[in-house]
């Protein structure tokens, strides 16, 4: 046996070793599943993402927001549900041109007129993100803010808000549907300008990306300042969201057990520090579990623990919140798009049997 014959044969047996141990370990991890306490109304076209506005006043009264990309023409529209899915026709955005992921801030800092709460939304087809006042469903941005601007590869897909929590400025993080290898997000400072109009300021460029299908999802921590997105068949990826830090990855997780894609990214909050990080296997309708606190060794090493198996079909898109909206929802909602034009509402209970007493900020 020759020595380059040996070494290759090595590291072939070294590797099903280890694959062995890695499909055992995912073999044992449990599995939960759960049913929707209810199902939203249709949409027109098709469902890509929803967000969820915390009503501070009056928690039952809050709202799902979900864009409808469009089908074939692209001329979609922002859907907005009450907590028991029904459509409330009278605030629905039609006309957004295939509009695709969209996520929910609060308190943008105004020009000396006090502070709104927006959603953001991408319009892919249009190369721009959109501006959304809260509860008011007001595009404030005068057509749009355009996003990567000077590029080859533009087609803006995904969305996520920053919120420093030292000076309050949110930021959109926005991914495309193809990039370069590095620097494929970019990150736009939001703020009001003297007409009451909502700009957006190029501050920063970042992110991997291993070429081989897209990044979509996105998701924040504000709290430990953390954005996590995937990299689609390949793994989440971890960075730090504050425009001035260091553009180092600090992790790169979920790479094992998933069917196909990696997609929707939520992250429920049972206090200032712990949680969970959902991550949907998207052809497998169902949702990968990881402490959202890593491990006491290695705060950036996330290691499944739970599998959730939905009743969604082929979900990219989810939203879970930790707060009470009303008896059903007393420990939080997760809301996930399923493919038949609907976007399914879950009890957190059956998920975690979570008791939260973490405040809204």
């Amino acid at each position: 046996m020759n020595i380059c014959f040996a070494i290759l044969l090595f590291a072939y047996l070294l590797n099903i070793h280890f694959s062995g141990i890695s499909q055992d370990k995912i073999s044992k991890i449990p599995i939960v599943e759960v049913f929707p306490e209810l199902v939203s109304d249709t949409v027109s076209f098709d469902t890509d993402d929803p967000a969820i506005y915390y009503n501070r006043k009056n928690p039952a009264k809050s709202l799902i927001i979900g864009t409808d990309k469009g089908g074939k023409t692209g001329q979609g529209g922002i859907y907005v549900f009450d907590i028991f899915g029904k459509n409330m026709v009278q605030k629905n955005l039609l006309g957004i041109n295939r509009p695709n992921n969209i996520d929910v801030a609060y308190g943008l800092i105004g020009n000396g007129k006090g502070k709104i709460d927006i959603a953001v939304c991408t319009e892919r087809n249009t190369n721009k993100i959109r501006v959304i006042k809260l509860p008011d469903m007001q595009l404030v941005d005068a057509g749009g803010i355009e996003v990567f601007e000077g590029e080859i590869q533009r087609s803006p897909m995904g969305v996520a808000l920053f919120t420093d929590e030292k000076t309050q400025q949110i930021y959109a993080i926005v991914s495309r549907k193809d990039g370069p290898l590095q620097g494929y997000l970019f990150q736009y400072l939001l703020y009001e300008d003297d007409r009451g109009i909502v700009r957006g300021k190029l501050v920063r460029k970042f992110g991997q990306y291993s070429g081989l299908k897209e990044i979509e999802s996105i998701a924040v921590d504000n709290e430990l300042g953390f954005v996590y997105y995937s990299d689609e068949t390949v793994g989440v990826r971890k960075y730090y969201a504050h425009p001035d830090s260091s553009g180092k990855e600090l992790a790169l997780f979920a790479r094992t057990g998933f069917t196909e894609d990696h997609e929707g990214i939520s992250i429920y909050k049972t206090s200032a520090k712990k949680g969970y990080i959902l991550v949907s296997d998207q052809q497998a309708n169902q949702f990968h579990i990881f402490r959202r606190e890593g491990e006491l060794a290695d705060k950036h090493k996330h290691e499944l623990i739970k599998i959730i198996k939905t009743q969604t079909n082929e979900s990219d898109g989810s939203e879970i919140i930790s707060y009470k909206l009303n008896k059903r929802f007393k420990n939080g909602l997760f809301v996930a798009m399923s493919n038949n034009k609907t976007f399914q509402f879950y009890s957190v209970k059956h998920f975690f049997d979570a008791k939260t007493s973490i405040p809204f900020k």
